[in-house]
């Protein structure tokens, strides 16, 4: 964990917080309860690798009263199961069982690459892991099922359709985004939740305490790594003199994906949390809790424009376009309606300065991009300007591109004011194509760049396709579209008496084996060195942690996953 992460989060806190709702709509559609408590279905994808077997796993474990009223879909917990193919079948019998938390405005769709490239590395080491991608509570509310149907009829109109037309999918349609006012539960679920989900899953699929010491291995992605922190030192009985219930004794190790595994915000970032700013840390908490109740502060993380529900959508539509018709013209940014939010969404993303921003003109619509082009503008180093967001997927080809210099300067290192902005924004120059109503820009995969002003082969670690497969065909999506604001708050107020009284065991995250695995443009290196074995990645940003080719341009294999697999299998 980074200044520049910690400085993200309160900057989103503090979006949310001055965030006012939107128009009341109904809640999303939920899918119908399941039969029975638990549920094991088979994921079928288009992954070029072999030998990993992928299940969606949902599990009944109901939110507790005190929650308030929610959707019936919420009581329960989903995760993404990988596990070899010629390995055990039973969870228990395997040789080690990786479980991730997600990141901040992320689901468990986003480690399909890692995991089964993890699995893979293991299996060449002679050991069958499994891997447990987590959603969060909150992933209850989105309704996947256009994007669904847009895959299964290799049409992305298809989810523009259902979303924004109100075109039917099987008797269903689209009931829109939730209001504020719709998700009062929601502003319960904060880290005493979050964490306990992961200790009931664990106790529920793996029921004894000795094995699941000797076998899981709990870590995360971004704000996953706080969260497993938290959940190391956490009190799962509220008995401080046994132990066995001990979040650090579920677990035999940690692994960190470009973060640490911490509970301050404050030791990572030397910025200070509420509690070090109010005489009496309660108060705060209890005052942030009861301005969640009232619903004066949103439930979930909903700014204005760039970062919400409707977004994070749209990312999942870009992706499904992608995936099963790569080099086909993009329609996306036409296909989309003119609203304020996707509006000062695509000019944010798409302008290449100020007077491009201001006026609209020329806009996002007026570029041919093939749906590899458009995702790539959407989520590159190159293009995206927030560093969280970014992998390193290539870069465009068909026409001429330029610097890109909105929302800020280009190149930061030609602006010395603005270097300490290099981790927020990433610290590659950002690039954007010139000629609207010309050429049709495609996309060049990680493995075909060439050297020139923007990037080089050595920069380019995550192949698009992958990313689009893994935004598209997942069951649990790669984005999350309610995050839930009392998770942040509770982070930057867990000095408070309310958090510290379940933070029974201190020592909880040294008690375990560590590793660390950055990325070299990520958003850990260069802030110090975290305890534990560290690994750093050159040329890989936030996402390509996850999401990086099992084989590099310089023809070795991803580090991360080789690591992992490494730390995981003992050797």
């Amino acid at each position: 964990m980074t200044r520049t992460r910690s400085a993200l989060f309160g900057l989103l806190t503090i979006a949310a917080l001055a965030a006012t709702a939107g128009p009341a709509l109904a809640p999303a559609a939920a899918a119908e309860a399941p039969t029975g408590n638990r549920i094991e279905t088979p994921v079928s994808t288009n992954s070029p690798v072999t030998g990993v077997t992928e299940s969606e796993v949902s599990v009944y474990l109901p939110l507790p009263a005190s929650a308030g009223p929610h959707p019936a879909a919420c009581d329960w917990l989903s995760y993404l199961r990988y596990r070899a193919a010629d390995g055990p079948t039973r969870s228990a019998d395997a040789d080690r069982i990786l479980v991730a938390q997600p990141g901040i405005l992320e689901g468990a769709g986003a480690f399909d690459s890692v995991a089964r490239d993890t699995i893979t590395a293991a299996d060449e080491l002679g050991r069958h892991l499994e891997f447990w991608a987590l959603d969060r509570r909150s992933n209850c509310l989105e309704d996947p099922t256009g994007r669904q149907a847009a895959l299964a009829a290799k049409n992305s109109q298809v989810a523009i359709d259902y979303y924004y037309h109100g075109t039917s999918v099987d008797g269903r349609t689209f009931a829109g985004y939730a209001d504020n006012s719709q998700l009062g539960w929601l502003g319960r679920v904060g880290m005493e939740q979050t964490v306990r989900d992961e200790y009931d899953l664990l106790a529920e699929e793996l029921p004894s305490q000795p094995l699941r010491k000797q076998k899981v291995l709990c870590g995360g992605h971004s704000l996953g790594g706080i969260i497993t922190g938290f959940f190391a030192e956490w009190d799962f009985d509220g008995n401080p003199a046994t132990t066995d219930d001990a979040g650090y004794q579920q677990c035999g190790g940690y692994f960190a994906l470009d973060t640490t595994i911490s509970t301050s915000m404050s030791s990572l970032s030397g910025m200070p949390t509420m509690s070090d700013l109010l005489p009496d840390p309660g108060i705060g908490y209890a005052a942030t809790q009861a301005a969640l109740d009232a619903g004066l502060v949103p439930r979930s993380i909903q700014l204005p424009v760039l970062l919400n529900a409707e977004t994070m959508n749209v990312l999942g539509i870009a992706g499904v376009a992608a995936d099963v018709d790569p080099a086909g013209l993009s329609s996306l940014a036409a296909a989309l309606p003119d609203n304020a939010n996707l509006d000062f969404t695509l000019r944010f993303l798409f302008s290449r300065e100020l007077t491009n921003f201001v006026t609209g003109s020329p806009a996002a619509k007026d570029f041919r991009l093939s749906n590899d082009a458009a995702l790539g503008a959407l989520l590159d180093n190159n293009s995206e300007p927030l560093a969280f967001l970014q992998s390193a997927a290539g870069f465009f080809t068909g026409g001429p591109v330029g610097a890109k210099d909105f929302p800020v300067p280009h190149d930061l290192t030609q602006v010395p004011e603005l270097a300490t902005l290099k981790e927020l924004l990433g610290p590659d120059p950002k690039a954007i194509p010139t000629e609207p109503n010309g050429p049709e820009y495609g996309w060049a995969n990680y493995d075909q760049v060439s050297s020139g002003e923007f990037t080089d082969p050595s920069r380019e670690v995550t192949d698009i396709g992958e990313l689009a497969r893994s935004l598209a065909e997942q069951p649990l999506d790669f984005t999350e579209e309610y995050f839930p604001t009392k998770l942040v708050t509770d982070i930057y107020q867990a000095g408070s008496p309310q958090i510290q009284s379940h933070l029974l065991y201190p020592n909880g995250i040294s008690a375990n084996p560590v590793i660390n695995l950055l990325g070299g443009s990520g958003l850990v290196v260069g802030n110090g060195v975290p305890p534990g074995r560290t690994v750093i990645a050159p040329g890989y940003h936030h996402l390509d942690v996850l999401t990086a080719a099992p084989v590099q341009n310089t023809g070795a294999a991803d580090p991360i996953s080789a690591n992992l697999a490494d730390f995981a299998t003992g050797h």
